[in-house]
């Protein structure tokens, strides 16, 4: 980099004299200068810091790698509705999901579109970070899978279901299950956060059993039913034939645009959460037959 000394013209002549004033003015005209220079380049070096007047233009936003319909939707956003608000889109993927919320707290990443916002606040209090959920965004198709079964009125009595054992997901698998008239939860838990030993009434004698998202694929030959996402059992090579139950998700667990708190009150935040607030986006999810957003992410729903 050239130096901001090197052959600059401060405007001042240098001449022979007693008065030590202009070399003074020079002396700190060239700190001044020196100053600015690394702010400048501070400035530049900061990744994804929003301008306080509302004025950036590009934004870095995650995506979980591992699905690939979300990097699908920022493809999306980033071609076809973000150059009409004067503004680009960078994609970036990273894979461990506390790593990704650091990173959005720290301003590497202006924001996330990975998780739900009960997902966000168990990751983000293990992270020890300050996020705030904003717009909806889309659903993960969520349901019931099953290999030995042909629909849910066909499961025994004892049946051996397979749950999330992630307490937002899980929470998630017992309201579906609740909400289908299997099991009865707790009365007074917000049923998002119900957890197992919070059923209360279990008619069928279900036994319930838990597991990482990620582990469920390779289980459900040895389970009656698995609950839980499309996206993890196509990860897991398992034939949507098999799901025997996909009601729409409750919007709470609808994915958000998610950003550090104090950038969510930036106009630069404002200008992202417009952008991906456009209706063009629902519209996309609801009509695209790309296969690997068709089934596994779908339009925010209406309650």
């Amino acid at each position: 980099m050239t130096s901001p000394l090197s052959g600059h013209d401060h405007g001042f002549t240098l001449r022979k004299s007693r008065n030590v004033l202009p070399w003074s003015i020079a002396a700190i005209a060239s700190v001044l200068a020196i100053v600015l220079a690394v702010m400048l380049g501070q400035q530049r070096t900061l990744p994804a810091v929003a301008a306080a007047d509302g004025t950036q233009t590009k934004f870095v936003v995650h995506f979980e790698p591992a699905m690939a319909g979300e990097e699908k939707i920022l493809d999306y956003v980033a071609e076809s509705i973000a150059p009409d608000y004067g503004v680009e889109i960078e994609k970036t993927g990273l894979q461990d999901p506390i790593q990704a919320n650091q990173a959005v707290a720290s301003g590497q990443f202006d924001a996330t579109i990975f998780e739900h916002q009960w997902y966000m606040e168990q990751s983000a209090e293990a992270a020890g970070v300050k996020l705030t959920p904003t717009v909806e965004l889309y659903q993960w198709g969520f349901g019931m899978y099953s290999t030995k079964y042909d629909s849910v009125e066909a499961l025994p009595k004892g049946s051996t279901l397979l749950l999330p054992n992630d307490v937002a997901n899980q929470g998630q698998a017992l309201w579906l299950l609740q909400r289908e008239g299997f099991l009865k939860l707790n009365p007074d838990i917000e049923p998002r956060t119900a957890k197992m030993s919070d059923v209360v009434e279990n008619p069928h004698e279900f036994v319930l059993k838990e597991a990482d998202l990620l582990a469920m694929p390779r289980m459900l030959d040895d389970v009656d039913v698995a609950v839980g996402y499309v996206s993890q059992f196509d990860a897991g090579k398992v034939s949507r034939n098999k799901g025997i139950l996909f009601p729409e998700p409750p919007k709470t667990f609808a994915s958000r645009l998610i950003m550090a708190s104090d950038f969510a009150e930036t106009a630069d935040a404002q200008k992202l959460i417009e952008v991906f607030s456009d209706p063009r986006l629902q519209e996309y999810l609801e009509t695209t037959d790309d296969p690997l957003v068709q089934g596994v992410l779908t339009k925010v729903s209406d309650s």
